[in-house]
């Protein structure tokens, strides 16, 4: 009996619109593939991407695999959209706050007789159509933070990597071939692997080591990530992901299809990754 099989989804990212992508105007778009059943339940599948491995010459010296799992085609976008809402919404702060006539500093004594002036009565000077007044139906502080399980947010994220699989590339360990900082040497490096310094590339590595740091931090069309610092958002906005081999075993094991379940270290880890957003929230609000 044929059977008919489900076109892949695509997922586009823009600062306009999350995934809402049109033919006018030309965005970068990571396409999404998926390995589809012929069952017509939903169903979560591993998709096995192959990325080249770069040496730091830039040289291909060899493949390796990502065996990531993917949300169905038919849940994929909602379950993305999900995660990045919820990342988006918790880290707003809520501390907003405006205050009501009965909150303002004055306006007690009726600023003039009610009758017999020519003028509209008025009560007091504190009104919210008087400049100085309170604010009508102004924000108030609110707790703006949504939930989300863990299983669903690791879903997103092994599903945004699957669908950047095509603009994927495994670059040797580099961390030792930087002698001292210097951003030009790490722009010739972009090049040679074939990298568009104004395109958004994102860099996944275990650990950034010092050098890395300092040479790349100027560039502003990259983002040094550690498995710590990994989030939904700067992967669907880079154009490119660079991962390094460790990083690639990483996602292998805490993405895979192999992935037994939240241990101690994974509880860590989110701890950590909360705790990282809320020092950068406290940096930011210090600046």
């Amino acid at each position: 009996m044929a059977t008919s099989t489900p076109t892949p989804a695509s997922l586009s990212f823009s600062s306009s619109s999350l995934f809402l992508s049109s033919s006018s105007t030309k965005l970068p778009r990571l396409s999404l593939s998926f390995k589809t059943s012929l069952k017509p339940n939903l169903c979560i599948a591993s998709q096995l991407s192959t990325v080249p491995i770069l040496s730091f010459a830039g040289e291909k010296i060899g493949e390796t695999y990502l065996d990531l799992k993917s949300a169905p085609p038919e849940t994929a976008r909602a379950v993305v959209h999900r995660a990045i809402i919820t990342d988006q919404q918790n880290k707003r702060r809520g501390t907003a706050s405006t205050l009501t006539r009965g909150e303002v500093r004055g306006g007690g004594k009726k600023p003039y007789p009610q009758k017999k002036t020519g003028r509209a009565r008025r009560g007091s000077m504190r009104s919210p159509l008087r400049p100085g007044g309170g604010v009508i139906f102004g924000p108030k502080p609110r707790d703006w933070s949504i939930k989300i399980n863990k299983k669903e947010k690791r879903l997103a994220i092994s599903t945004a990597l699957s669908s950047a699989a095509q603009n994927t590339i495994v670059v040797e360990e580099f961390g030792d071939k930087f002698e001292k900082p210097k951003t030009k040497d790490f722009i010739e490096a972009l090049k040679r692997w074939g990298l568009d310094p104004k395109q958004k590339s994102m860099f996944l590595m275990m650990e950034v080591p010092e050098n890395v740091n300092l040479s790349s931090r100027n560039i502003g069309t990259l983002r040094m990530l550690t498995p710590r610092t990994l989030n939904l958002f700067d992967i669907l906005n880079c154009d490119n992901l660079v991962l390094t081999p460790d990083a690639v075993d990483y996602l292998n094991g805490r993405y895979g299809e192999d992935y037994e379940g939240d241990t101690e270290d994974d509880d860590d880890e989110e701890e950590e990754e909360g705790g990282g957003e809320e020092a950068d929230e406290n940096a930011d609000a210090a600046q």
